[in-house]
């Protein structure tokens, strides 16, 4: 059992269902954020490098961890293949620690999310200003709230190359109206010529935040020029329709 770790079989299944290198619309817009960016970017949550690992081939000078050992591993193998640097650790977003600061730090796909604590993520928001250079940009994905109250979707099944099949079953099982979280029970299997041969129980938990809420964390944190994006069109207002709203916000001169 684990909770928001990414075992084995659920970073494999992402790693199936994320490669490196599939674009939600978000690999153009970091790509296109950051085309301005001197200096070295981070991105915490790196996961299996799926942006990560585009960005770096573009020669940006970036880093990244994560606290699952088993996702690292996937981005370490992509990097190693690509004969890239192996810039990359194994941390928390609580206690990330780096000796110098960074020109811009990025994370995509609402991973930040992931911190389900409001007091705990107001204390990584900080960090993160921390880690910044003067004039450092900060650029966050979250999820609407619409997308994390939506029912589960249907069971789903990944073949890998050997030719096993790799089953997830979402079950939510608590929504928290007063924390803003939601908790489901996600279940992967691994299927062998018809047998199951492993599973794994994942305590997946998330947290929404409102868009005025959000900005005002940011501000509270210490970040200026407070920027909201709409499914990756800069500066284009949110919608309630939109999939995905992504923040930006700098560090202030000194």
């Amino acid at each position: 059992m684990r909770d928001n770790r990414y075992g084995a079989l659920s970073s494999w299944v992402y790693n199936l269902d994320k490669p490196v290198g599939r674009s939600f619309g978000d690999l153009e817009y970091y790509r296109d954020r950051l085309a301005q960016c001197h200096g070295p970017i981070l991105e915490p949550a790196v996961g299996n490098g799926r942006i990560f690992v585009p960005l770096l081939q573009d020669g940006f000078q970036i880093e990244g961890f994560d606290a699952s050992e088993e996702m690292l591993n996937y981005c370490l193998d992509e990097c190693r293949g690509r004969n890239l640097p192996l810039n990359l650790t194994r941390q928390t977003f609580e206690n990330f620690s780096y000796d110098k600061r960074f020109a811009a730090i990025i994370i995509p796909a609402g991973s930040f999310q992931l911190i389900t604590d409001e007091v705990a993520a107001a204390a990584v928001l900080k960090r993160f200003y921390d880690h910044l250079a003067p004039k450092g940009q900060l650029i966050i994905d979250l999820d609407p709230i619409g997308s994390i109250l939506a029912p589960p979707g249907p069971n789903r099944s990944w073949t890998t190359e050997g030719g096993d099949v790799l089953t997830l079953t979402d079950n939510r099982v608590e929504t928290n109206y007063l924390a803003q979280t939601t908790l489901s029970h996600n279940r992967y299997e691994r299927w062998h010529n018809g047998s199951l041969i492993e599973t794994e129980l994942e305590f997946f938990k998330l947290r929404w935040w409102g868009i005025h809420e959000f900005r005002l964390a940011l501000q509270a944190a210490g970040f200026v020029d407070v920027q909201m994006s709409g499914n990756y069109q800069h500066a284009r207002i949110p919608q309630s329709e939109d999939e995905i709203i992504t923040f930006e916000a700098q560090r202030m001169t000194a």
